[in-house]
């Protein structure tokens, strides 16, 4: 019987291991809500406990070793300086969200709340009907009467300098990676910010602004580009030789390129202004570390750029948000195979799962997985993470039906 580890490197190797690997909260979008998660424990008949919130504006809890087990979930992660691979009690402190949540979390003194029950934490706010954190215009308010806003280059340059990786830094990671790989039989995903990328087309400025500049200024955007790859390649060979024999899996961008029906930027522009900097991070993740797989992250309806993905030179694609545009999943994984592992799409998110039946859910991920479990290259999760709205019983039977899938077919 093949380890969970081996099931993982085996469908990125494009084989098909013995069922589909899982993964939940792998990483920060392929998890489960706070709110979501004590009655999936409690339904799975585990004790009672608080969840920890490793991300406190998503709200979402790190899954547990027993919910894994349960669940048959094949991935541990390493996420901003914490794990789910053992206790780690010191890290983390009581606080329960002004009385709707008990919870633990890295730093209580975050939090503060208004009269009302609403909690804020720096520049974001969660209202007592909110199940998480936001902020006035998703963060990227516009003012169409005004200049697109571009940042001083060199000042901007030096500020990510300050935030070069730091030699303890380096120690803590490799230590907690290295425990991490001892503690465990499942594939490690690392899910640090430390080697990620700020290279992103809905950032620097928000959606509204920055496809923009990438069409009026394609020179500013380039230099921006410059400056970003250099700053993570500083972090990229300083770190991941350290921690490469501990990790399977990196996740290195979050980059949200489409929206319900198309790409929220033309392929031209990707071509141009992200795909050579992504290949050059890439490259040298792949020279440094050939055994460790990157990841991308990016929603929406991005079929038409798969194959500049591939190009870009990342190993791994979440979330297959195969619903969005016009094309099934059928056509996600032909255009993949062999090429691109798949990580999650084994769902749909926005109708299914929140408006179907247990029965129709089951269906649904028999039917995904048995299409983008073939031939390997497929991780199963949902299509972002399990909200607070899901019932634990519609989970469930997802994972249960995604481990019996590559059996029924044989």
């Amino acid at each position: 019987m093949i380890t969970s580890r081996e099931r993982v490197l085996k469908s990125l190797s494009y084989e098909a291991p013995d069922r589909v690997p899982k993964d939940l909260g792998g990483m920060l979008s392929s998890s489960i809500s706070a709110f979501a998660y004590p009655q999936l424990v409690a339904a799975l008949g585990l004790p009672a406990r608080v969840p920890r919130v490793y991300d406190t504006g998503q709200m979402l809890a790190m899954p547990d070793l027993d919910v894994l087990d349960a669940l048959g979930v094949d991935l541990v992660t390493i996420c901003g300086g914490t794990t789910n691979a053992f206790e780690e009690p010191q890290k983390w402190h009581p606080y329960d969200f002004n009385c709707r949540l008990p919870a633990r979390v890295r730093n209580p003194s975050a939090f503060a709340a208004e009269p009302d029950g609403t909690l804020i934490q720096g520049n974001t706010r969660m209202p007592p009907s909110s199940y998480v954190f936001d902020e006035l215009h998703g963060g990227q308010a516009l003012d169409l009467n005004a200049e697109l806003p571009r940042y001083d280059l060199k000042e901007y340059k030096g500020r990510l300098q300050s935030r070069d990786i730091r030699d303890e830094q380096i120690v803590a990671l490799r230590d907690l990676s290295r425990r991490v790989r001892e503690s465990t039989d499942r594939a490690v995903f690392f899910n640090d910010g430390a080697l990620g990328s700020d290279i992103c087309i809905h950032g620097h400025g928000g959606m509204a602004v920055f496809p923009l500049l990438c069409l009026t200024d394609p020179d500013y955007v380039a230099e921006l580009h410059e400056i970003i790859t250099e700053h993570t390649l500083v972090n990229v060979r300083r770190l991941l030789p350290e921690i490469a024999p501990y990790v399977d899996v990196i996740w290195l961008a979050s980059d949200d390129w489409g929206t319900q029906n198309s790409t929220i930027a033309s392929p031209k522009v990707f071509r141009k202004l992200f795909l050579p900097y992504r290949r050059r991070i890439n490259d040298v993740c792949h020279a440094l570390a050939p055994q460790v797989k990157t990841f991308l992250h990016s929603c929406g309806a991005i079929y038409d750029l798969l194959d500049m993905i591939v190009e870009s030179g990342f190993d791994v694609l979440n979330p297959v948000q195969w619903p969005a545009g016009k094309h099934p999943y059928q056509e996600w994984k032909a255009k993949a195979r062999g090429r691109l592992t798949l990580w999650g799409g084994g769902v749909n998110a926005q109708g299914t799962l929140p408006l179907g039946t247990v029965e129709d859910v089951a269906r649904e991920v028999a039917e995904v997985v048995g299409c983008l479990g073939q031939d390997g290259g497929y991780v199963f999760c949902n299509i972002h993470n399990l909200l607070a709205e899901v019932p634990a019983e519609k989970i469930i039977a997802m994972y249960r039906t995604a481990g019996e899938a590559v059996h029924m077919r044989g």
